[in-house]
């Protein structure tokens, strides 16, 4: 296992590579390139004068998140091959420098959604990411993109390209002909179109639940479940093609046993990195982010680590989506402290698992 730590770049993130570096056991970051659109190539030397700069202050970038599915793939446009061929570049020059996974996702229109970026915590006064349904109801797809753009704080969204979200009307007119199948026979396509780069460059693609786990203003969503993800590993049957197992976005639904989803993929050799977060159910629908101490929220960290240990898993993992606490001015949800405090009781656990259950 790797402890990571999410880092959007120079200039872009309020957390300082040093200060990651002085965190215990953090071997590097999941990495982030926002600047360039889905569906844009990434030049190989900024992806190499990227890792240079990350390696030099004694971190690994072996992770990437966010190499965005441009729209056209998704809705199954004819356009399609080319953004395809453009995906495959952006793999072949990633590889190139060291990446060995590939985040992404394939939720339509949205990526992760909530309703409110900082609501307090009446317990404590900090602040986290907030999502009830009944506030989504009384609200416009415009009008919640405006919402999340007005609450920002200035930071850019990862998955929220404002060239796409500009032609919000016209996307989701596209969307009324494209149900839960059509979109999983245009995902098979985007797959066979790019998992033999990834064989053959070593990548591994991760891709990111569903965030929450449920169809969003009536666009169909195809990755939130056991069920949905067995599928969607079956649909080119390779270990290039994996899951990045976040527990707080399959988490949203308590139907989901997140242990056992984990035990399931990890017998498979399918988890190629995890987001270890915890959330607090509120209602039908309703949740916060918490802190990842078990007892604030209503996932089982330590079950969950469990579960990763026992199936020897070997790949990537980091903290997601802290509270605001201290006063700390950052992104929403990546703030320094708390998601600090998240990696040293993450490190505690498997510690705790090491002695209790030495490997032969």
């Amino acid at each position: 296992m790797k402890m990571t730590f999410r880092w959007y770049g120079e200039g872009n993130d309020s957390v300082p590579l040093k200060y990651i570096r002085q965190i215990p056991n953090c071997s590097g970051i999941m990495g982030v390139l926002d600047q360039y659109a889905a569906g844009e190539v990434w030049p190989e030397e900024v992806i190499a004068d990227y890792v240079k700069h990350v390696n030099s202050a004694g971190l690994e970038v072996e992770v990437i998140e966010s190499v965005n599915v441009h729209e056209d793939i998704k809705l199954g446009l004819d356009t399609r091959d080319q953004y395809i061929e453009n995906y495959n570049q952006t793999i072949r020059n990633l590889a190139k420098h060291g990446i060995k996974v590939i985040v992404y996702n394939f939720m339509p229109v949205f990526d992760w959604l909530r309703t409110d970026l900082n609501r307090e915590i009446e317990e404590d006064g900090s602040t986290s990411l907030y999502y009830d349904e009944k506030e989504l109801q009384g609200m416009t797809p415009q009008e919640l993109v405006a919402k999340t753009a007005e609450t920002s704080g200035g930071f850019t969204l990862p998955g929220w390209e404002p060239d796409r979200l500009a032609e919000l009307d016209k996307v989701l007119k596209q969307y009324e002909s494209v149900d839960a199948e059509q979109l999983l026979k245009n995902y098979k396509y985007f797959l066979e179109g790019i998992i033999p780069t990834c064989e053959e460059v070593g990548i591994r693609m991760a891709v990111h639940p569903d965030d929450p786990a449920w169809p969003i203003f009536g666009i169909p969503r195809i990755a939130h479940s056991q069920e949905q993800f067995d599928r969607i590993i079956e649909l080119v049957d390779s270990p290039a093609n994996s899951l990045c197992l976040c527990t707080g976005s399959l988490g949203s639904s308590p139907a989901n046993d997140i242990p056992n989803i984990i035990r399931h993929f990890a017998a498979k050799d399918r988890i190629a990195c995890a987001h270890v977060r915890n959330v607090k159910y509120l209602g039908e629908r309703r949740f916060r982010e918490a802190s990842h101490l078990s007892a604030d929220g209503d996932l089982d960290m330590f079950e969950i680590m469990l579960a990763l240990y026992e199936n020897d898993f070997q790949g990537y993992i980091r903290p997601d989506h802290g509270r605001m606490i201290w006063d700390e001015q950052a992104r929403a949800g990546y703030g320094l402290y708390d998601r600090a405090l998240g990696i040293a009781y993450l490190n505690g656990i498997w510690e705790s698992l090491q002695k209790m259950k030495p490997r032969q």
